[in-house]
């Protein structure tokens, strides 16, 4: 599981080979704190979309920029390994900024994969990618289901 977690330079690579075998490459990111069937279902759903699905995985400071000061709840390593647990993931890389604008820039996804919650022209890199031909694609959320609302649930199980 740990061989699908890369550095970005060897993530590169990774996706040359794929790209001169004739793969289409597929990306999305995320912070995946808490793993829930709304994370799976999406990203079974966005593998679907390709060959190979690259995943995008927030850093613990980028999670800390965009997210509340309680967040993440789980740590960078152990989110990625869970993610790699999942056969729908082939690979993972780890990014420190709040967006991933850099490391779409950087692979050059063929398919850009987001929740349908967010508006196209919204996505981040969605111009990057439609600007070599590549596609964007919308993906339904599962509805009423979120990390934020399993930290809430919890915290009005344990009366805070």
């Amino acid at each position: 599981m740990r061989s699908k977690i890369l550095k970005l330079s060897d993530l590169v690579k990774a996706i040359e080979g794929l790209r001169k075998a004739g793969k289409r490459i597929v990306f999305t990111n995320g912070c995946f704190d808490i793993l829930h069937v709304g994370h799976v279902r999406y990203l079974a759903a966005a593998r679907s979309k390709g060959d190979a699905l690259v995943l995008g995985l927030n850093s613990d400071a980028s999670v800390k920029s965009i997210k509340p000061d309680n967040r993440p709840i789980v740590s960078q390593d152990q989110r990625a390994e869970v993610l790699a647990g999942l056969v729908c993931v082939d690979y993972i890389t780890i990014f420190d900024e709040p967006d991933p604008l850099a490391l779409i820039q950087t692979i050059k996804p063929d398919v850009l994969i987001k929740g349908a919650d967010w508006e196209e022209a919204k996505i981040i890199g969605s111009d990057v990618v439609k600007s070599y031909g590549g596609n964007v694609v919308r993906i339904e959320v599962v509805p009423g289901i979120s990390t934020s609302r399993i930290i809430q649930r919890i915290l009005k199980l344990y009366g805070r």
